[in-house]
């Protein structure tokens, strides 16, 4: 089985692309057709693959050029994988700002001194934290409990399980429990949050143990350029690019 951890994380904010899409694509067979004539779809044991791109990229100073011929050198090979982050900011139990904007992501926090980093940077971190029960491997259920949402979770939620051997997959719910109170300590800090039973779009990818992690915040999935594809640096007047990137799940 590979080992699909530690890999570079796709700095999709540098990138600037004008459109996104995300899907889950062959979750199931044509299995024929009964007696009143009618499709019967047979589901495969592993559920459907990811597969997604981000489309129209903005592309112009000198970094960015180096970053996307950077991309290209790794991935062209349709071998090597990353973690491609699923920009789903606007969706998610994310509290909000006085604009009424999501905020999965706080940013400008200094060092214990008050200070910050020499370039006026802080750390960040996420607004929302969840982890969950151990579960098996092909499992389609879990049971997950999630710190600091600022709503109840949402059949439309995104979310990633940091896997040991798989590293993050991305997944999404279709049916969820009532949730019930959870109480916890992390990092020596006792939180009040819920717990849920989800039902998963896809089965799991791999076993994990109890208090694995996961992620609301970008969530982010193993992926490689599909067959055929591959990223050339291609360039406009005044130093202009506008590449478009297709992954797919990676195994």
């Amino acid at each position: 089985m590979g080992r699909y951890t530690d890999l570079p994380t796709l700095d999709i904010d540098f990138l600037k692309p004008a459109r996104l899409s995300f899907d889950t694509k062959g979750g199931g067979l044509e299995g024929g057709r009964n007696g009143l004539g009618e499709s019967v779809t047979i589901e495969t044991s592993g559920g459907g693959v990811l597969v997604g791109s981000y489309e129209s990229c903005f592309i112009q100073a000198r970094e960015e050029h180096e970053y996307i011929n950077w991309v290209a050198a790794w991935m062209n090979s349709g071998v090597r994988f990353m973690n491609v982050p699923i920009k789903s900011d606007w969706m998610g139990p994310f509290p909000v700002d006085s604009r009424n904007i999501p905020r999965p992501i706080i940013g400008g926090i200094p060092h214990s001194d008050g200070a910050l980093f020499a370039d006026g940077a802080g750390y960040s971190q996420t607004t929302v934290i969840a982890n969950m029960d151990a579960a098996a491997l092909n499992a389609g259920k879990i049971t997950l409990r999630i710190y600091g949402a600022a709503r109840n979770l949402r059949w439309s939620d995104w979310f990633s399980i940091y896997h040991p051997n798989k590293g993050w997959r991305a997944y999404r719910n279709w049916d969820h429990t009532d949730p019930v109170p959870a109480f916890e300590t992390i990092d020596g800090v006792a939180r009040a949050g819920q717990r849920y039973t989800l039902s998963l779009d896809r089965p799991l990818r791999e076993a994990v143990t109890q208090g694995t992690r996961v992620e609301f915040a970008r969530p982010r999935c193993v992926m490689k350029f599909p067959p055929g594809f591959t990223l050339p640096w291609e360039v406009q007047g005044f130093w202009r690019a506008s590449p478009t990137l297709q992954f797919v799940e990676g195994f």
